[in-house]
């Protein structure tokens, strides 16, 4: 009998060792791989042989990076011109591969602003959100839709500006209620001159802009002129405008004397874990807060923790003039320069030690303290839950992910499918998912059906995606709207794909369809109940009525779209103005599609090329 031995292949700082010779003094960016090639760190040097130099040595490393050292059998590395874009293409490759060992920032929601639509004559004041493609000034961000909302009301009762949609005011032929209640003074009907209402959104937009006080005494000098000619109506109703405007500022709490535009960023760190505050100052006024748990990349330091997130909240972003900091970063020049090529400006990376600023940064850091405390006593609860999950329903572990699907419809229409996420960290909003359903074969109502598209759309992907499961997007538990025979449809699926390894758990409810009542199922076992009391009852119930919600709101948004849409939104050429303008010279769409082309080509803003793809648009199609 012959022995055999299996080396080990090499790893740590000799493997790191191995790559100098391979290097040149560029400045780059470097990856670190395990032995399932799984990226554990991705970094940026100056230098990338003096940076990977550092990493070969056997000793003198913090208890993090050795770790990381003596997991890492491989490395990938990319030159590039600066350090400033190997920055750059850190932050992106962090947000793409998710490391164990570098800071992650894992919500990266855009935030809302206050758009001045200048797409119509009479301009609209309303919010928005995604990308600003829409013609018109942007004020903002905004910390929440909240805050916007909140803003946008009482700039209402001050400017009297419209919020309807093109197609609504268009349509209009007597005042709405917002002209009763006096948020608007209805261009609509021509209750206010084109010039009038022009110098209304100029006022706005000089407000948002943060010259308050100019608008203020306009204002007080337009009650006193109505006052004097003995128009007391107009004058109160100017009054009323003036203490709406000082609301405003009062309900933003802070509002800085000193600073005009500011991001104050103030990092709290305890027990492993953080909590970043941001507050918007923009205009010299405070337009709200957001707090951020990054992840700290197994025990990151404050530098670190921030320089990373930094980088990453505003690669999708636009930064302002000055972001204010509670702690140093590691490279504060290198990051402001690459903020100021975003912005195409200067941008001052600050650390205040007193005065305003430092008082900003005390009030975001005490709010960074008192978030990561709430954070901190709701996540012990949260794993208490999971463990409690793991026990009533015999998982190996308590689950890390667990995914619950819901479907919606009304008789089989606008059918869509919802997956909500949750985890160790609550709702995982940023990891939801809708499908429209696309089955053409599907009966109508048909739930089974629609719950094996999804299933299967979901897994197919995730197969193609990441095959290893190296990443954290498999679930270690699905939770499905239903009883047996939904249960059933998901053994057939995931038995299809060859995914038998993920449990699921088929939640439906009792005999009275009562909370408290629900039954859980499980493939070839009976159903079971939970106390009425438990804990883990109520945790379940949570994680159903949010996928319920979620996939209710992605059905009302569908059917809205589709109830709002046309025939006219498929002709080639047709877009927003001009289907106002064919739906303003003909009273509907139906009136389109019947109209001569002699009638089409009568149409402002209609050429007789467009013209003739309409009418031909719809004569092939009749």
């Amino acid at each position: 009998m012959t022995e055999t031995h299996t080396e080990t292949p090499p790893k740590g700082h000799q493997v790191i060792a191995a790559y100098l010779r391979l290097l040149d003094n560029s400045p780059g960016v470097y990856r670190m791989l395990d032995a399932q090639s799984r990226v554990l760190y991705v970094g940026k040097a100056r230098n990338l042989k003096k940076r990977v130099s550092n990493y070969a040595k056997p000793t003198g490393h913090s208890p993090r990076i050795a770790r990381m050292i003596s997991e890492t059998t491989e490395m990938m590395f990319l030159t590039t011109k600066t350090e400033t874009e190997a920055l750059l293409l850190e932050q992106n490759l962090i947000k793409q591969l998710k490391p164990h060992y570098n800071v992650l920032l894992r919500d990266d929601k855009s935030f809302p602003n206050i758009l001045v639509s200048r797409a119509h004559d009479f301009a609209q004041i309303k919010k928005h959100r995604g990308a600003k493609k829409e013609k018109g000034n942007y004020f903002g961000p905004f910390a929440s839709a909240d805050a916007v909302n909140r803003t946008l009301n009482q700039l209402q009762k001050v400017f009297l500006l419209r919020n309807c949609s093109d197609a609504t005011f268009d349509a209009r032929t007597r005042p709405c209620l917002l002209f009763q209640i006096k948020r608007c003074s209805a261009p609509c009907v021509g209750l206010i001159s084109a010039e009038d209402y022009a110098a209304s959104v100029a006022d706005a937009e000089r407000f948002l802009k943060g010259d308050n006080s100019e608008v203020q005494q306009k204002l007080a000098a337009d009650m006193q002129a109505a006052s004097d000619e003995m128009e007391f109506e107009r004058a109160a109703s100017i009054r009323d405008r003036i203490k709406a405007l000082t609301m405003v500022q009062g309900v933003q709490g802070i509002n800085p004397r000193g600073v005009k535009e500011a991001d104050v960023i103030a990092l709290h760190m305890e027990g492993g874990q953080a909590c970043v505050q941001v507050f918007f100052i923009r205009a010299n006024q405070n337009w709200g807060n957001r707090d951020f748990y990054p992840r700290t990349g197994a025990g990151a330091d404050e530098p670190e923790v921030l320089e990373a997130f930094l980088g990453q909240f505003y690669d999708t972003k636009d930064p302002p003039k000055q972001v204010i900091l509670s702690h140093e970063i590691e490279n504060p020049d290198l990051m402001a320069e690459a903020l100021a090529e975003k912005l195409g400006r200067k941008v001052e990376i600050l650390v205040p030690q007193r005065g305003e600023k430092a008082e900003l940064i005390e009030g975001a850091t005490r709010n960074a303290r008192e978030s990561l405390a709430r954070k901190m006593s709701e996540a012990a609860t949260q794993t208490r839950l999971l463990k409690g999950l793991a026990e009533a329903f015999d998982l190996d572990a308590p689950p890390a992910r667990i995914e619950v699907y819901d479907n919606s419809h009304i008789q089989g229409t606008n059918a869509v499918g919802g997956m909500i996420v949750a985890g160790q960290d609550g709702f995982l909003k940023s990891q939801y998912r809708k499908f429209n359903i696309k089955g053409e074969d599907l009966t109508p109502g048909d739930d089974f059906g629609m719950m094996k598209e999804v299933l299967n759309r979901r897994f197919k992907r995730l197969l193609k995606e990441d095959p290893d499961r190296k990443t954290e997007a498999w679930p270690d538990l699905l939770l499905i709207d239903g009883g047996a025979g939904q249960v059933s449809a998901v053994g057939e699926i995931l038995g299809d794909l060859g995914v038998e390894d993920v449990p699921f758990i088929g939640v439906a409810k009792g005999v009275d369809r009562d909370h408290g009542k629900e039954e859980f199922y499980r493939p070839d076992q009976r159903a079971f109940a939970l106390k009425r009391n438990d804990p883990v009852l109520y945790f379940v119930q949570r994680l159903r009525d949010e996928a319920h919600r979620f996939a209710i709101g992605t059905h009302r948004a569908k059917r809205a779209k589709a109830i709002g849409a046309t025939p006219l939104d498929d002709v080639p050429g047709v877009g927003a103005t001009r289907k106002r303008a064919l739906l303003t010279h003909f009273g509907s769409a139906k009136a389109v599609s019947r109209a001569a082309l002699a009638d089409l080509k009568a149409v402002d803003g209609i050429s007789d090329a467009l013209a003739e793809t309409i009418y031909d648009y719809f004569h092939e199609k009749g």
